[in-house]
């Protein structure tokens, strides 16, 4: 099953963030609750972390790019 990692909502005035860098890359095995990503949001830096455990199929935003709270950013395929 492919389940969709989404750019968390971490404040109340938080409405889009910024990849700094990615942890992990396409192809690498992840475990749910590790971390994915290091993103900035209003000045500071949080860690996203996997929503489930599998393999990181695709990633939707690369570094640097910026996308709003709840957007799909990659997508986990499920062992």
């Amino acid at each position: 099953m492919r389940v969709d990692v989404l750019l968390p909502q971490w404040g109340m005035g938080m409405s889009e963030g910024t990849v700094v860098e990615w942890l992990k890359a396409i192809g690498d095995h992840v475990d749910e609750d590790e971390p994915l990503a290091e993103i900035e949001a209003a000045k500071v830096e949080e860690t996203l972390e996997s929503p489930a455990s599998g393999t990181l199929v695709e990633i939707l935003l690369k570094e640097g790019d910026t996308a709003d709270v709840r957007t799909v950013i990659a997508i986990i395929e499920e062992d």
